[in-house]
């Protein structure tokens, strides 16, 4: 019985530091909602990069990619996808008003969204997926350049906050409360 004991006691001091590890790896934490959304971009904004797309799925308005994949991991441990670091910093949101990703003919089609915007407003998703999805009777879609960065949203619980987007008209922004993570999303109506 000693010797079983033993054994499970080594077993376990010798796991314990490669949990640790693990937990090391693992920097990105994401922050709480920004108090605001991004600055508009300034001077000369970064040449926007093909779009990322969804293993599995395809959304109907995404063209192929043409062009190599943009990375968004800009430390070691964050997500590679559009995110907001501590501090307010929007990663990824820097190609300006030019970006044809993001370009609509009628921008507003559905009209402004009212809700409220920034973490004093905090709306929890009530199911969908990118293509249509709702929170508290308002419909929302997510731009097709930004499919492949909500695969591991959850679409009948997460938290998102809304925020205007300074650049694209047309387009808000939605970020995530438990990745840290966001996309582009047009207000659909109610």
């Amino acid at each position: 019985m000693r010797a079983t004991h033993f054994a499970l006691s080594t077993l376990l001091a010798v796991s314990v530091p490669v949990f640790a590890q693990h937990e090391k790896t693992q920097t990105f934490h994401p922050p709480a909602p920004p108090s605001h959304g991004p600055v508009p971009v300034r001077g000369n904004p970064l040449k926007p990069t093909a779009p990322r797309q969804m293993q599995g799925q395809e959304h109907q308005d995404q063209a192929p990619p043409s062009q190599p994949q943009r990375n968004y991991s800009d430390k070691a441990g964050h997500p590679n996808s559009p995110h907001v670091d501590k501090g307010n910093k929007w990663v990824g949101h820097d190609t300006g008003k030019n970006d044809p990703s993001y370009h609509l003919d009628s921008p507003w089609q559905h009209g402004h969204f009212t809700g409220g915007f920034g973490p004093s407003h905090r709306w929890h998703l009530g199911g969908g997926d990118p293509s249509r999805f709702s929170f508290n009777g308002w419909y929302w879609s997510v731009a097709p350049a930004d499919i492949g960065f909500c695969g591991d949203w959850l679409w009948d619980s997460d938290d998102i906050v809304i925020y205007e987007d300074p650049d694209h008209d047309g387009w808000y922004l939605a970020y995530n409360v438990r990745l840290g993570t966001y996309v582009h999303v047009m207000y659909l109506g109610s």
